[in-house]
């Protein structure tokens, strides 16, 4: 179980991960800067491991900086839940090893603080209450990049299991 946290839409990677930490691609040293640029300027404050961004629609549009999941992942949010995602966004997400779902029925119901649960390989998501959500979940092969901690865990270790 982890906490909500709400934004809008259109959050942008310069919201995300401002440009000028951009020098950096330590995920901690990210993470201290996450959503920054947003709305919500305490975000790294109350984040904790375990917790989750639901958002609007197009969420990471703007540049194609993969720092931005990067940031996300390192600041320990466990997934992602938005009405849709900039392509980018997404498939950075996923190359880097963060869960994401769409679920607009989600996106539009959950409220900050909110505690909810959340299952990435079956996209179902569980509110406090009982109120339960099914996003699409992403397919097997990405959710399978996913799991392993990102594109490049995951192409490692086929390669070992191959070798």
């Amino acid at each position: 179980m982890g906490t909500v946290h709400r934004f809008g839409d259109n959050i942008d990677t310069d919201a995300i991960i401002p440009a000028r930490y951009l020098v950096t691609t330590d995920p901690a040293e990210l993470a201290e800067h996450c959503m920054e640029g947003s709305e919500d300027l305490d975000f790294v404050r109350k984040v904790k491991p375990g917790d989750f961004i639901v958002a609007g629609s197009n969420f990471g549009c703007g540049s194609s900086r993969e720092q931005a999941p990067v940031a996300i992942k390192g600041s320990g949010v466990a997934c992602v839940i938005a009405k849709s995602y900039s392509r980018i966004f997404l498939r950075n997400s996923i190359n880097i090893g963060l869960a994401v779902l769409e679920c607009p029925e989600a996106s539009e119901a959950l409220k900050a603080g909110e505690g909810i649960k959340v299952d990435p390989e079956s996209g179902t998501i569980t509110a406090d209450g009982g109120r339960i959500f099914k996003a699409r979940p992403l397919p097997a092969f990405m959710m399978e990049i996913v799991k392993a901690g990102g594109l490049m865990a995951y192409v490692t270790a086929r390669l070992k299991r191959k070798a």
